[in-house]
């Protein structure tokens, strides 16, 4: 009985302690979604089409080992659009506080291609390099922009989606 009191107490002063302030929780928003088109609008992310990239994969560039694979999922809107989804997992690497006290990370993505261009031959792979730009403050972390091949693609609107069409 003794150690069931105890332990119950113990429960509740460290349920006290946590608090339940909601102001001090950091709001994470860094799904990012990519799309890719050629000029024209024209999904290039069919994964069975003739000429779109059928064949996507992720490296991280900034990992410790080569070679690195990060995660994506490809996903299909309504209307039958493609678009990569990226969550997480590339390394994040500290680049410098900003003038509002902020932190800013990145993190750097190889992104390989390979274009079908008919039903029994494929383009080499095309090596892309995308970049995403963190913010951190004690309220958020959020992507900030996205470089793709250098060029901006995407600026954070607050309380908007992170998405970037990229023109091929």
């Amino acid at each position: 009985m003794k150690n069931s009191f105890l332990g119950m107490l113990c429960m509740c002063l460290a349920l006290l302690s946590c608090g339940s302030d909601e102001d001090s929780l950091q709001k994470i928003d860094q799904l990012l979604n990519l799309y890719i088109k050629d000029s024209s609008g024209t999904d290039l992310l069919k994964p069975t089409e003739i000429g779109s990239y059928t064949g996507v994969s992720f490296t991280d560039q900034l990992a410790e080992k080569d070679n690195v694979n990060v995660s994506y999922n490809r996903k299909m809107l309504e209307d039958s659009t493609y678009y990569l989804e990226y969550l997480a997992g590339a390394t994040r690497q500290f680049v410098e506080d900003d003038s509002d006290g902020n932190k800013i990370y990145k993190s750097e993505i190889r992104v390989s291609l390979t274009k079908k261009i008919s039903e029994t031959q494929n383009d080499p792979v095309v090596q892309d390099k995308l970049e995403i730009f963190y913010r951190s403050s004690p309220n958020v972390f959020e992507v900030s922009r996205v470089l793709y091949n250098n060029q901006l693609v995407f600026t954070k609107v607050p309380n908007q989606p992170n998405v970037a069409t990229i023109v091929k």
